[in-house]
C-alpha cells in the first residue's frame, strides 16, 4: 500500500459590501485541504475529504458575507482582506482539521494567503 500526500482545492465567490465602499466587489476565497490518501492494491484511491462536506462547512460563512454589509458581521468590523481571510480560517479550522491554507482574491492580481501562522 502506498501513501500519498495530496491537497484538494475549492473556490467560492462572494460579494461583500463595506461602509467605505457600498458597491460590492466580487471576492474569491480558495480553501486548500491537505492530507494523506492511500493507494491500495486494487488501485482504488481514497480521498482526503468529500467535496460536499467541504461545501457544507463553508456555505454558511459565504451566506454571512455575500451581498451583506460586512462590517456588521461579528469579527469583521474592520474588513480588510487580511482580516476576512483570518475570519474564514478561525471559523473553518475547528470543523476542517485538514485545512492548510486559505487564499482570498480581491482581484485576479491581488489577494492574501493565510496558513494559520
Amino acid at each position: 500500500m502506498e501513501i500519498y500526500r495530496n491537497s484538494l482545492l475549492t473556490q467560492h465567490t462572494f460579494s461583500p459590501m463595506s461602509r467605505k465602499d457600498i458597491n460590492a466587489n466580487k471576492c474569491m476565497v480558495i480553501l486548500i485541504i491537505s492530507g494523506y490518501t492511500l493507494k491500495a492494491y486494487l488501485k482504488r484511491t481514497d480521498w482526503i475529504m468529500d467535496f460536499k462536506e467541504l461545501k457544507d462547512a463553508v456555505a454558511p460563512l459565504i451566506d454571512q458575507v455575500d451581498h451583506q454589509l460586512i462590517n456588521d458581521v461579528p469579527g469583521l468590523e474592520n474588513p480588510t482582506a487580511e482580516n476576512i481571510t483570518i475570519w474564514f480560517w478561525n471559523q473553518l479550522k475547528p470543523r476542517l482539521q485538514a485545512l492548510s491554507r486559505i487564499e482570498l482574491k480581491e482581484t485576479p492580481t491581488t489577494g492574501v494567503i493565510y496558513d494559520g501562522r
